[in-house]
């Protein structure tokens, strides 16, 4: 494939820990791989050039001050696919952990001194609540093969396949033994698969990194939980490290109200 047949493309980063775009640089001789078919214009973790002239966005990080709004809303202007890349990016991630928290005492604890001269929304945000997202690859971080795979997708025109499937049905394939039957809570039930139960096969419990899966089965989860003497409510407090945002959707679907950026409501 010429450089002129190629889809250029760009990876930014928002507010997050970078380590998503660290995942891509980690696939090291299969770069090489990625280089034959997509031309790389901008990736400031990899490269000094850059340039506005793109087709395919990745964005990694959750929108948390007015510049990111500004910045994600030149980036959809010039791209013709935008991907959410990783956790943050998708559904709000670690940065959501602020959400539920009073703003002035998470900067007070996070920037001592210096919290007044911070200007982030008390609400951190998914990038798909300021622009239109065509693909996510969500985790944290993302897994490289799954990447690959969008990519060799999207370069073929052809739709990237995220799994809509709930991390249990990994763990059976795995033979691990359920984290409940060990005495542990686990968000394996709704939290959606692709990870090859990574976490519960080292002997520990799904923490929800790759989000909530489509339409899961909550009657299920909900009669696990019981059988366990847990309530769902119980869970996701306990479990809240990475479903802040989605969190307060399920609520708005109730018909609660939403929090926004500036701290008030829609």
């Amino acid at each position: 494939m010429t450089g002129e047949d190629k889809p250029r493309v760009a990876f930014f980063d928002f507010t997050g820990c970078e380590g998503d775009q660290l995942q891509v640089i980690n696939l090291e001789d299969r770069l090489l791989d990625l280089v034959e078919v997509v031309e790389v214009v901008s990736f400031r973790e990899a490269m000094t050039e850059h340039s506005d002239e793109y087709e395919i966005a990745f964005v990694e990080g959750g929108v948390a001050t007015a510049h990111d709004e500004r910045r994600l809303t030149d980036i959809r202007d010039n791209a013709d696919v935008v991907v959410a890349l990783g956790s943050c990016a998708a559904f709000g991630g670690i940065n959501a952990l602020r959400n539920h928290q009073d703003f002035e005492t998470v900067k007070e604890r996070v920037y001592g001194e210096d919290a007044d001269s911070i200007t982030s929304y008390p609400i951190a945000r998914p990038i798909e609540d300021v622009i239109e997202v065509e693909y996510e690859i969500p985790g944290c971080p993302i897994d490289r093969e799954e990447f690959l795979g969008a990519v060799t997708a999207l370069v073929n025109g052809a739709e990237p396949s995220i799994p809509n499937y709930p991390v249990c049905l990994e763990c059976k394939f795995a033979e691990n033994t359920c984290a409940f039957e060990r005495g542990e809570t686990c968000l394996g039930p709704i939290t959606r698969g692709g990870c090859s139960a990574t976490c519960v096969s080292a002997g520990t419990h799904c923490w929800g990194c790759r989000g909530m899966v489509d339409h899961p089965n909550e009657d299920a989860y909900t009669d696990v939980l019981e059988a366990n003497g847990l309530t769902t409510e119980e869970v996701i407090e306990e479990y809240q490290l990475y479903w802040g945002w989605q969190r307060d959707q399920v609520a708005v679907a109730d018909g609660d109200s939403q929090p926004v950026a500036d701290g008030g409501e829609r």
